[in-house]
């Protein structure tokens, strides 16, 4: 009797796709910071498309650090642009990179780096269909902030629809 691994692929290939879907997405991009350096007055841009203004929408930063980052905390300021360049919401926030406490890295890592995900909008309406540009830049004392290594932001479905 001979053994075909065609079965096993196409296990294998099934498993990897079913993982892959993530239903809820609408947008996520992350950048990679140059040498894990973040200058104040870098603002990091990501371009999306809202195709419907009806549903409500979770807004995410996605953020990568070293355990050396010097602080437990990270202060960012946002601002949400349509296409006609219309500021539509803006705000400084502060999110905690590490527990304040137990100095405990937040997120899940591997070794010295950790990524996080942290809730910048919850359940966030967009008035029309169209572009809009997210804008992020941090909001520290320091002026090139070390051990950022990425950035990004991610978009969601707030509900599911059935």
């Amino acid at each position: 009797m001979k053994f075909s691994p065609t079965p096993i692929l196409i296990l294998i290939f099934c498993v990897l796709i079913l993982n892959a879907c993530d239903s809820s997405r609408v947008f996520e991009q992350n950048t990679d910071l140059e040498n894990g350096y973040w200058p104040k007055n870098d603002v990091k841009a990501f371009d999306f498309e809202i195709k419907d203004e009806t549903e409500a929408y979770n807004i995410y930063y996605n953020i990568r650090n070293s355990i050396s980052y010097p602080y437990h905390n990270l202060y960012l300021t946002y601002s949400i642009e349509d296409s006609l360049g219309n500021n539509i919401s803006q705000a400084l926030q502060n999110m905690n990179l590490f527990d304040p406490k137990t100095g405990e890295p937040v997120g899940s890592g591997l070794g010295d780096i950790f990524d996080i995900q942290i809730l910048a909008l919850k359940d966030f309406k967009f008035k029309h269909p169209g572009k809009y540009t997210f804008r992020m830049q941090q909001f520290m004392r320091m002026d090139t902030l070390p051990d950022i290594l990425a950035v990004g932001m991610r978009i969601e479905r707030a509900t599911q629809k059935n």
